[in-house]
């Protein structure tokens, strides 16, 4: 990709978009978590333990080449996205939930993001110490994360009013300076992307087919009640693929790397749609005790 692109317009982009997410939150969305504790472990435990495992398998099973499997690791260590609230709201999740889930996981992918990284580096690319995530370049994805959502939650902090009233131009700006740099970045890299498209496209699908499905069932299977299920499988199957994209080419430096992410970043709008309409088509099955306990309820 073109140097400038890669350097300043990635990640000025996602910059952009961590400061809107700072401007939605609050210290009570983390608070939230522990009003909600059980859905939030067993996301977490999904984010963090059983999609790292799965994605591993499908790299080894789906024989890709070394970089691109550290890149699809990279891909599942990357936390959930502000798009996994927007679908959340979509198909009527407990969208305050996946507000704290993406909070609490922006904050642990500080840590689990470079040593899920670097154990797949140390097992696909043995000896490539260069492409590691040492510590100076740790503190880059803790800038990189960290520093624009904290200022702004300190914005909505200071200026309550003006946070509210830059919410929504603040999105739109992420959304068409991301879309601009992304298409730039394909547009410079089309060889090299049509060249491993095909080889990346079942994988991804697969990958979020599944992350979508267990964040939805595992939840659901432990008595989480359905709207923070689905709360829950928007934050694990949406992952922030923007992030991993800026981290494997502005800090590990590799543009191939990025290709899963930047793959997976296309089709999982359309594979989380569908998914979404086909839970929403389980919402009157699920809703009818509700939907009883409320006609008989004092008025």
């Amino acid at each position: 990709m073109g140097s400038a692109l890669t350097t300043i317009g990635l990640p000025v982009a996602l910059g952009i978009i961590m400061f809107g997410l700072g401007l939605s939150l609050t210290p009570g969305d983390f608070g939230r978590v522990a009003r909600h504790p059980k859905a939030v472990i067993i996301a977490l435990l999904c984010q963090l333990l059983v999609l790292p495992a799965i994605c591993f398998a499908l790299v080894v099973l789906f024989d890709l080449p070394p970089v691109l499997a550290v890149g699809m690791l990279l891909l599942a260590a990357s936390p959930g996205g502000t798009t996994a609230n927007l679908y959340s709201h979509l198909f009527r999740g407990d969208v305050a939930l996946n507000i704290s889930l993406t909070a609490l996981n922006s904050v642990l992918a500080v840590f689990t993001l470079p040593l899920i990284t670097n154990l797949a580096i140390a097992y696909f690319l043995p000896g490539d110490d260069e492409l590691g995530l040492q510590l100076a370049k740790t503190v880059e994805v803790f800038a990189i994360v960290l520093l624009p959502v904290a200022l702004g939650m300190l914005v909505r902090w200071w200026k309550p009013g003006f946070a509210d009233r830059m919410d929504r131009p603040v999105r739109i700006a992420s959304i068409v300076i991301l879309v601009v740099v992304i298409a730039g970045a394909i547009v410079s890299n089309l060889d090299l992307l049509i060249e491993n498209f095909g080889r990346l496209a079942l994988i991804t699908i697969v990958f979020c087919l599944i992350s979508l499905t267990i964040g939805y069932l595992a939840p659901r299977a432990l008595r989480v009640d359905r709207r923070q299920s689905i709360a829950s499988s928007f934050e694990i199957g949406i992952h922030n693929a923007t992030l991993a994209i800026v981290i494997a080419q502005t800090v590990i430096g590799s543009v191939e790397m990025s290709l899963p992410a930047a793959v997976y970043g296309v089709l999982m709008f359309f594979v989380a749609l569908g998914f979404g309409f086909l839970i929403r088509g389980r919402r009157t099955d699920d809703a009818e005790p509700a939907t009883s306990a409320a006609a008989a309820a004092p008025r």
